[in-house]
């Protein structure tokens, strides 16, 4: 059995011009990165601006077990499903991050025959995007850092620095640290610490800018720290907008890419549903809407976490629209809500996965409350039994949604056809109808009751417990007038609850707020519950032991 990376390696790349004729992209509106990825420009985002939007497909999965469950993998495989059924279809996927390629995945690209490529490319360093987007972070705190050596004229009061460095990378040594040590020359001591760079504020702000005036405007907006009279300090009183604006001005274009069956991929934005907004860039889903009469994207983790927060922030900002979702399960995801050990998961047990499907009705239902259809995709693994499959497709019968068992990580586009007709079929059925999509809440409502609303909804908590100092940050935030900005909940991605090891849909719990957070530049409230933190740690055993080069430049262990 072929890995990952060695079917990638197999196949035939189109030239990225080849890819952009498709969908009638100029060689001009394309800046090459090579011969197989580019980014695209503004005069193509100019002379399709005025053309009507595609249909809106967002792809979205139950609450996982810790290895994953292939939802890239199926959103790229329902991308190259669509076109084999002759649907003009564009992916507006989201790039992969360092932290987890090195930490627990091994890559982000998709899975099988379902993978976007250069694979390798994408996983590491790519176009570079990242990379400017951490050094725009730490630019704006070396300008902080340098603001107080020279003599501090904005009266920052060093323990009310909110903005932390970042790096791409899980390392939770750098959590929390001391910098300005070692005398006068070396800075103003003062406590730090780091997150992982697609969790930044700097992030979210690529991800919702709609344009560079935007971006600038919104990294003006950044809340650094407080002075010592308690008002707010931004990034603009320390002029940082501008020069983070020039690193980023390259990394605000979206990138071209190909499937393995070349079907168009726009990538571009950051993962990581559980700890910041984890969506692809508004930018580019617009795009892939104007180029295609059909857009695949995809949200991070579970319903619970990325697809609310793309309905409740992207779409609210974005004024995107989705047609339908389709919710990716499998069978060891619900047997492990179930409570089967993970060693034990690819052994059948109807009994588990009768336990454990409540989970996948709670995300089922959940999607109805924002008024989108739901088609069920089952994402097959070899050791599934039939029975189990059947169990699920009969369950969600009965709940009237439409499922398809999916095996296009072993077969590519073609394992996923069934899949792809069922979604137009549901889109276009409802296009006949009266449902409207709508956000889960209005942002009139006040902060706390908007975490209410999502943890009650959603999540299906008695109800929100705010700690003392989440209370006073969040009333801090309502004072400086931002109350009717969104929330972005950062919560454990296994379970609804904030206790990972509540699995399936838990009772009786309360959410428990221990900070709030204010981002102001990306237009959101961060809100972290239970134990979850912005900078991972690397696992017992790092998928980084198995990545490796050899003396001619070709790099193994991706997967």
């Amino acid at each position: 059995m072929l890995t990952d990376i060695e079917i990638a390696r197999q196949a035939e790349m189109l030239p990225i011009t080849d890819i952009a004729a498709q969908l009638g992209i100029a060689p001009e509106e394309l800046e090459p990165y090579g011969h197989y990825k580019a980014k695209v420009t503004e005069k193509l985002f100019a002379r399709t601006a005025c053309r009507p939007d595609g249909k809106l497909i967002l792809v979205t999965a139950v609450n996982p077990t810790p290895a994953g469950e292939g939802k890239t993998t199926v959103s790229v495989g329902l991308g190259q499903a669509m076109s084999k059924i002759g649907k003009k279809t564009v992916l507006a996927l989201r790039e992969p991050s360092l932290g987890p390629v090195f930490g627990v995945k091994g890559g982000a690209a998709g899975g099988g025959y379902s993978q976007v490529i250069p694979m390798e490319d994408i996983n590491l360093h790519f176009t570079g995007d990242i990379h400017a987007i951490t050094a725009a972070n730490n630019l704006l705190c070396a300008l902080l850092d340098n603001h107080l050596q020279q003599g501090n004229a904005l009266h920052i009061d060093t323990r009310r620095i909110l903005f932390k460095r970042c790096m791409d990378m899980n390392d939770r040594a750098l959590r929390n640290i001391v910098v300005g040590m070692g005398g006068r020359m070396n800075g103003v001591p003062r406590e730090d610490g780091f997150q992982i760079t697609v969790a930044s504020e700097v992030m979210a702000i690529l991800c919702l800018a709609t344009d560079l005036a935007d971006l600038k405007k919104r990294l003006g907006r950044i809340l650094v720290a407080y002075n010592t009279e308690g008002a707010p300090v931004y990034a603009s009183d320390l002029h940082a907008e501008g020069a983070m604006t020039a690193l980023l001005r390259d990394a605000l274009k979206p990138n071209l890419v190909q499937t393995l069956e070349h079907t168009p991929v726009l990538i571009h934005g950051g993962p990581f549903a559980n700890i910041a907004h984890g969506c692809n860039s508004i930018r580019a889903t617009r795009l892939a809407l104007k180029l295609g009469d059909y857009c695949v994207t995809e949200a991070g983790f579970g319903s619970d976490l990325g697809a609310e927060k793309f309905f409740d922030i992207k779409c609210r900002y974005g004024g995107l629209k989705p047609d339908c979702v389709v919710l990716v399960a499998t069978v060891r995801a619900l047997k492990y809500n179930g409570g089967v050990e993970r060693s034990e998961l690819t052994t059948p047990d109807v009994d588990a996965l009768k336990r454990g499907i409540i989970n996948l009705r709670t995300h089922i239902e959940n999607m109805f409350k924002y008024h989108v259809p739901v088609v069920v995709a089952i994402n097959r693994f070899h050791t599934d039994s039939e029975e189990e499959l059947q169990y699920i497709a009969d369950y969600c019968k009965k709940l009237g949604v439409e499922t398809s068992v999916c095996e296009v990580f072993a077969k590519g586009g073609s394992g996923g056809t069934d899949l792809a007709r069922k979604v137009c079929d549901t889109i276009a059925m409802c296009e006949e109808g009266n449902d409207t999509f709508r956000p889960l809440y209005k942002t009139e409502l006040s902060i706390a009751r908007k975490v209410e609303t999502v943890a009650k909804e959603i999540y299906r908590a008695d109800g929100v417990k705010f700690l003392p100092a989440a209370a006073k940050a969040l009333q801090e935030i309502e004072d400086l007038g931002y109350g009717t900005l969104p929330v972005c909940i950062a919560k454990t991605q296994y379970s609804l609850s904030d206790d990972p090891k509540k699995l399936g849909k838990p009772e009786d719990f309360t959410i428990t707020v221990r900070d709030v957070r204010l981002s102001a530049g990306a237009g959101f409230v961060v809100v972290l519950t239970g134990d979850i933190m912005t900078m991972p740690g690397l696992p017992k055993t790092p998928a980084a032991f198995a990545i490796d080069c050899d003396n001619d430049g070709n790099i193994q262990g991706l997967f």
